[in-house]
């Protein structure tokens, strides 16, 4: 009789731990539901999309008091998709999965590769970007020619990146070397430090490496220490709707070539920059700009542009050099011919003034007949090419463009077809002929690379 009534006890108690199972069970998958939920309805009823990120030059940083970065815009676009508007969370980059996984914001867009150790805590979206790791020294100091030849060097890295968890690789692989961890501090810093010889070695993606060689050209960008490696968006593991949003966003950017737009204003032709003309410029921004500085901001504050800019535009025409002559013997700062110096109204274009305020007024005239184009920086890139080439030359491409199925309003595609004013096949159907399309491509991207530099100075 005892030994029914035990087995009696042990059953009854068993059906209630299994009926406690099958409750907090339930109670699990609905919070998981709840979470999903909550947030997509949070998402509509507020209008405002919480992006995670941290605060570095190749993802999200303040220029002249306005939001950029390539991480900030490519997530400006995703709430544009969504049609809500952004919010930033900068925790720091140690606290960014933490922030995650408590609800603090929707998605982490902050350059992260795809690892094994982050997948346990998020979901990755579709890859947007393959890099891979490299090791940077400074020029002068000799870099390691191959994995092997890391033993007993000293390598300083942030703690929870994917560098880190490579160095920790290498070593379990019996390669004695060290390692310094550094918490939330970025990548463009340990760069700097390298540059300034505080330390010997630092590891960065590829992409970023060479963004940040044209601010710090006495580094060199050394072996590769990883196979090639995916960036992606992390979402909460139980926010599937969420990932299901991105991944239909990247598909759509992609397709509508967003993405690549969004590429190629930060990280078109960085691989392409010589360090010994970077250096050069650096240089001249003490030297020689100094002496310009004073009517270049006020020329650019009377057309509303960016000074940083327009300082770009004049050292690629004349290198700061009030004296410079070109190869069609059009002399001064801003190489203005004769022919446009009047039509600004200025005598002289060899004076140092004069040629900026002409060459200056005649690019507002450009921009001016591109009104047409939304996108301000898009407008510029056209305005650009015209002071470069001529206007009727860029009007000559863009009508390329359009019989090529190509969107002519589009620098992204403007770009692919202006080399082809050189060619017979092309030229000879324009109106306006022949011209050296190639030129204001790469013109424009110097600029860039120049303006760049220009907007991480905060000191000139």
């Amino acid at each position: 009789m005892k030994k029914i009534y035990y087995n009696n006890f042990i059953l009854i108690n068993l059906l209630v731990l299994l009926s406690f199972f099958i409750f907090f069970s339930v109670l699990i998958h609905k919070k998981e539901f709840h979470f999903n939920l909550i947030r997509l309805e949070r998402i509509k009823r507020s209008g405002v999309l919480r992006l995670i990120t941290n605060d570095s030059i190749n993802t999200y940083y303040y220029y002249n008091g306005q939001p950029t970065g390539f991480e900030y815009d490519l997530s400006k676009e995703f709430a544009k998709f969504l049609n809500v508007d952004l919010d930033v969370v900068t925790p720091g980059w140690n606290n960014m999965f933490a922030y995650l996984e408590q609800g603090k914001g929707d998605f982490i867009a902050s350059g992260l590769a795809i690892t094994k150790k982050r997948l346990e805590k998020v979901n990755f979206s579709i890859p947007y970007m393959s890099i891979r790791q490299h090791i940077i020294h400074h020029k002068l100091i000799f870099g390691p020619k191959n994995i092997e030849d890391l033993t007993f060097r000293s390598i300083d890295v942030r703690r929870g990146t994917s560098y880190h968890s490579r160095l920790e690789e290498i070593k379990k692989s019996g390669i004695n070397f060290n390692y310094i961890l550094h918490d939330n501090i970025p990548t463009e810093e340990l760069i700097r430090m390298v540059q300034a010889r505080k330390i010997k070695f630092t590891i960065a993606d590829n992409h970023i490496a060479y963004l940040n060689q044209r601010y710090y050209p006495d580094i060199k960008i050394g072996i590769p220490i990883q196979k090639k490696e995916s960036l992606a968006w992390a979402v909460n593991k139980n926010d599937l709707q969420m990932l299901e949003q991105i991944n239909k966003f990247f598909l759509y950017a992609n397709e509508t070539g967003i993405l690549q737009q969004i590429s190629d204003k930060y990280y078109s032709n960085i691989e392409d920059s010589d360090p010994f003309d970077l250096k050069i410029f650096h240089k001249r921004i003490k030297t020689r700009l100094p002496k310009y500085k004073k009517t270049i901001i006020e020329e650019s504050i009377k057309y509303d542009f960016d000074w940083k800019l327009i300082a770009a535009v004049v050292y690629q025409e004349s290198r700061f050099n009030p004296n410079a002559k070109s190869i069609t013997n059009v002399r001064g700062l801003m190489q203005v011919t004769t022919v446009t110096a009047k039509e600004m109204g200025i005598e002289n274009p060899l004076n140092p003034s004069q040629s900026l305020k002409a060459g200056i007024k005649y690019l507002d005239k450009m921009v001016k007949k591109f009104d047409y184009i939304e996108d301000e920086y898009e407008r510029m890139l056209f305005a650009l090419a015209s002071y470069n080439i001529g206007y009727s030359h860029v009007i000559d491409a863009m009508q390329i463009a359009k019989e090529k199925g190509l969107v002519e309003n589009r620098w992204q595609d403007l770009k692919t077809v202006l080399p082809l004013l050189s060619k017979p096949d092309y030229y000879k159907k324009t109106k306006h002929g022949y011209a050296r399309g190639w030129e204001p491509v790469r013109y424009i991207e110097r600029i860039l690379t120049y303006f760049d530099i220009l907007k991480q100075k905060k000191d000139i």
